[in-house]
């Protein structure tokens, strides 16, 4: 495949290196879906409580799923204005600011990946992918454009030179595109999915259901 908040109220985006951790389950994630967002926020909090370790978090990318599948976006179809009020409603439910969309939608979001995957490749997958998200869903701003991919890497302290040049290199790239496609094979089909085991949980309302197997599993 080619182109290709809270017990402690403890920010996740204050997770220390995830690659000094030990993972038995997995979150993959795309920058330009907002319910991977509204999963991204939540996530860490609710394996804290059930005292498990955090998740590996996966970046992927999710037009290459759709390819894989022969799927498309729901922001393509009819749905779309119904699934955006769903998406609103759960921020708010949820206790995150105002959800904001950014234009366009659905974004290309290969560059944003990349970046995505480098930041992964140094330990602050967590951080980068929290700051992205916000600049995406809370913010309103197109990660289309590198200077807000640029703004979200500035809040984890990584320079835009670093990221340029790391998102541009064939290690990066290559990466990318081994971790979607080993996705698709474990049998994600979208994100927000948590695999556990040999099971997938793809959806933000599925989040529960992943923890509690989780800790069946421990």
């Amino acid at each position: 495949m080619s182109g290709l908040p809270a017990v402690t109220q403890r920010d996740p985006m204050k997770v220390g290196d995830e690659n000094a951790q030990t993972h038995s389950t997995a979150f993959y994630y795309d920058l330009g879906s907002p319910y991977a967002y509204l999963a991204a926020e939540r996530i860490s909090r609710l394996f804290s409580e059930a005292e498990l370790s955090q998740p590996e978090w996966r970046p992927i990318l999710l037009g290459a799923l759709f390819k894989w599948f022969g799927r498309s976006s729901w922001m393509l179809s009819p749905d779309r204005d119904a699934r955006m009020q769903e998406v609103e409603l759960r921020a708010r439910d949820y206790g995150l600011q105002p959800f904001r969309w950014p234009d366009p939608g659905p974004a290309n979001t290969l560059y944003a990946m990349r970046v995505a995957t480098y930041a992964k490749s140094i330990g602050r997958s967590v951080s980068f992918a929290l700051a992205a998200f916000r600049q995406a869903f809370a913010g309103g701003r197109d990660l289309t454009e590198p200077d807000n991919v640029a703004i979200a890497a500035a809040a984890c302290e990584l320079h835009p030179n670093a990221i340029a040049k790391g998102a541009a290199s064939e290690s990066v790239r290559l990466r990318l595109r081994q971790e979607t496609e080993g996705a698709a094979e474990a049998g994600v089909r979208g994100v927000p999915s948590v695999l556990v085991g040999e099971r997938v949980f793809w959806g933000d309302d599925q989040l529960e259901k992943a923890v509690a197997a989780a800790v069946a599993e421990r």
